[in-house]
């Protein structure tokens, strides 16, 4: 089981950007689907933004979140990133990085793997 853990998160006011990183242990990071998963208060935790393993050439987005968030990995450096624009209030929330064995998916249970959590909070 790989460790995860997140960074990047902080406050910023609405139209801005953050990139979020999650470095992962191990030595098989490839081997790894990774996920960006959010929780906002009273709220379930919802997709963000997934990419495949080996060499990340399959990408899924949330609607919400499509056009504005990029997922990105570096294997060579066992992260993968959210680099997230245009952020707007709604996207309030605590952000998980989370990483499953194999091919990608987009719902939080087929993920075994995850990280505490960074909060971003979006000034309006």
């Amino acid at each position: 089981q790989v460790q995860l853990v997140e960074s990047g998160g902080g406050l910023v006011q609405a139209g801005g950007s953050l990139r979020l990183s999650c470095a992962a242990s191990g030595r098989t990071f490839s081997s790894y689907s990774m996920g960006w998963f959010r929780q906002a208060a009273g709220k379930e935790r919802e997709f963000v933004a997934a990419i495949s393993w080996i060499d990340g050439s399959t990408r899924y987005y949330a609607d919400s979140v499509k056009g504005r968030f990029t997922i990105s990995r570096d294997n060579a450096k066992n992260t993968v990133y959210l680099q997230m624009n245009s952020l707007k209030p709604e996207d309030t929330a605590i952000y998980y990085c989370a990483a499953r064995a194999g091919l990608v998916i987009q719902v939080p249970e087929g993920f075994r793997s995850w990280g505490q959590g960074t909060l971003v909070t979006i000034a309006s």
